[in-house]
């Protein structure tokens, strides 16, 4: 009998408590859940947020096809826009095998745009410029390398994409260009004689939308960079509004 009323008593006792537990329980879950919610609610606001540092202004360069192109080109299309120069030794062939890289894991996305601009064009022909992108087996029509007067040219990085862009008679003090982190190297230009001169471009790459509005600045030298480059730009894909 004794037995049976300890019996009883430990079981009402398990009971009341398992009752009080369950509610804590249901609560830790609610609470587990709309935790979860609100992290993934957070990751789509802060991609809507991508900023927008300006728009790409009207330009007109010529393509080494021999075909002009404008800001119209980079309507409808997401665009990675680099500037560069053939004769560069330093970060120029590193630009391009990146970019070179992601031409081919895009390949079957028909709304994405290379777009690479010289900041050599007395020496970056046509037919000079052919020759490099036929390096990178850069497919025409996908891969854009574009010339032009050099005052547009550097007008269109500096004014437009906000990067670094000019060639001087005279060496260009380090320290000048280092907070923009550029690309330099000694050319030859050809004139009445040849003098020699210091090219200096910004290294980075401009993901541009569809509206012709610059996304993202991305260090075209830099892995973790590109791979950031490829996640944007993959998001902005992913709607025709973006």
């Amino acid at each position: 009998m004794k037995i049976r009323i300890l019996e009883t008593a430990w079981a009402g006792r398990f009971s009341r408590g398992g009752f009080r537990l369950f509610p804590l329980a249901v609560t830790a879950l609610v609470l587990t859940a709309v935790a979860v919610a609100a992290w993934g609610w957070l990751r789509h606001v802060n991609a809507d947020r991508l900023e927008v540092y300006g728009a790409v202004p009207d330009f007109s360069l010529v393509e080494r096809s021999g075909r002009t192109v404008t800001r119209a080109a980079l309507l409808r299309k997401v665009s990675v826009v680099d500037f560069f120069y053939t004769r560069c030794p330093d970060t120029c062939p590193l630009q391009s095998a990146h970019l070179a890289r992601l031409q081919a894991q895009l390949s079957d996305v028909p709304d994405v745009l290379l777009v690479s601009i010289t900041v050599d064009p007395d020496h970056d022909t046509r037919a000079v410029l052919s020759e490099y992108a036929a390096r990178f087996r850069a497919e025409p029509g996908r891969w854009l390398f574009l010339t032009g007067p050099r005052e547009a040219i550097y007008r269109l990085a500096v004014d437009g994409f906000h990067l670094a862009a000019t060639a001087s008679h005279h060496a260009v003090p380090e320290s000048t260009w280092a907070w923009l982190r550029p690309a330099s190297a000694w050319a030859q230009e050809q004139q009445a004689g040849p003098k020699i001169i210091q090219l200096v471009h910004g290294s980075r790459f401009a993901l541009v939308d569809r509206q012709a509005r610059i996304r993202g600045y991305f260090d075209g030298t830099d892995w973790e960079s590109i791979e950031q480059l490829q996640e944007d730009l993959t998001w902005l894909l992913g709607s025709k509004s973006r």
